[in-house]
């Protein structure tokens, strides 16, 4: 489960001076980026026996603190533990998942747009085990899928951006890393010499409030839709 700043400047393409490099390569978080986690979050509602109403209000309140996501679990079991429970959960026949219909509606179209630009295209985020047979199975114009239990190492870990910078090509500067998460997704992918987009949606994307790190990004959304269009007038303007 996974951001952008509540509060931020319009982001318009035209109002933003370019950073001259060539874009090679643009990897997405998963979670809250192309995947909708809507129904996973109900679904953990249900699972604690918990309203919904009230397990997103305290969801809400975990991020506006800033504290990991795993509080709004223990908020409700104190002794949670997330591993024990996805055990859990596939015993009983009622295992964490997604699927097609998780996908936000502008996800596929984003990528296969950039793809049709010559450009690598990954996904990389902080996923389980099962996340990535299931990211292929949905058959996404991607070159690259890179999960945390696949690599060993989480965000926002400098070496989780290592190595997307290496399944990038690579060459850092030629990287455009999107994300919902300014602190998870932006800050880190910028310390790793990349460029980054913040893209406001999810939960994190309409309480965490990091303008300091949104605005050192290279491009601000609030949709995938505007993507391809900036990268390629960047592109333009840097050629």
């Amino acid at each position: 489960m996974r951001a952008v700043c509540a509060t931020r400047a319009p982001p318009q393409a035209d109002q933003r001076q370019y950073d001259p490099r060539t874009i090679r390569a643009v990897f997405f978080d998963v979670g809250g980026t192309i995947l909708d986690e809507t129904r996973e979050f109900a679904t953990w509602a249900d699972w604690l026996g918990v309203p919904r109403h009230t397990f997103s209000a305290v969801f809400g309140a975990v991020i506006a603190r800033g504290l990991d996501y795993q509080e709004v679990f223990r908020a409700f079991r104190p002794d949670f533990d997330l591993t024990a429970e996805l055990a859990r959960r596939v015993a009983a026949g009622d295992p964490e998942s997604f699927g097609a219909d998780d996908l936000y509606p502008d996800a596929r179209a984003c990528l296969a747009a950039l793809r049709e630009q010559g450009l690598r295209v990954g996904l990389a985020g902080n996923q389980p085990e099962h996340a990535e047979a299931t990211l292929r199975a949905l058959d996404l114009a991607v070159d690259v899928i890179g999960t945390s239990a696949a690599w060993g190492v989480a965000k926002p870990a400098p070496e989780f951006f290592d190595r997307v910078v290496r399944e990038g090509g690579g060459d850092a500067s030629a990287i455009l890393y999107v994300g919902d998460r300014p602190d998870n997704d932006a800050a880190p992918a910028m310390a790793a010499g990349m460029t980054a987009c913040l893209i406001r949606r999810g939960p994190w994307g309409h309480i965490l409030d990091m303008p300091d790190v949104a605005e050192r990004c290279l491009f601000r959304i609030d949709s995938l839709d505007e993507l391809p269009a900036l990268v390629a007038r960047h592109n333009a303007a840097g050629g």
